[in-house]
């Protein structure tokens, strides 16, 4: 699948796209460089998805806990500043990658053996123009 977003007012109907494509999946890696719209892009899908509170990115924390408006969970990851792989079993990865529960995952090469094997890859890229490309695997 491929999303184009000409400019930031499209990111939401993006979102909604992007979600309705993915059915029931629930672990989802963003691959992008710094800057190229990875938290902006999951900012929109949980708002989408009902999330009321804040979206921000995890940088320090590493996971973000958010609920919807049913009450479900959505957990967002930054790996940005994971060490070694030890640290994601530190936290039990396992317990949010397998509940069930959306996973969306920044940063996600440094964590790429841990993930599920149903994951769905993103790429984001910026383009020439300033749009940006997402494209699932």
């Amino acid at each position: 699948m491929k999303i184009e977003i000409n400019d930031l007012s499209q990111i939401q109907t993006a979102a909604k796209v992007f979600l309705r494509e993915m059915h029931d999946k629930t672990v989802f890696a963003f691959y992008g460089v710094m800057g190229a719209g990875k938290t902006t892009f999951i900012k929109a899908l949980c708002k989408e998805l009902g999330v009321q509170e804040p979206v921000t990115s995890p940088t320090f924390a590493i996971i973000n806990e958010y609920r919807t408006e049913d009450g479900a969970s959505v957990y967002h990851f930054d790996f940005y500043r994971i060490k070694k792989l030890e640290e994601a079993f530190d936290f039990g990865y396992e317990d949010y990658f397998y509940s069930g529960n959306r996973c969306f995952i920044e940063w996600p090469e440094l964590v790429e053996t841990l993930l599920p094997e149903n994951t769905v890859r993103i790429t984001i890229t910026e383009q020439p123009d300033g749009s940006r490309l997402i494209e699932t695997e």
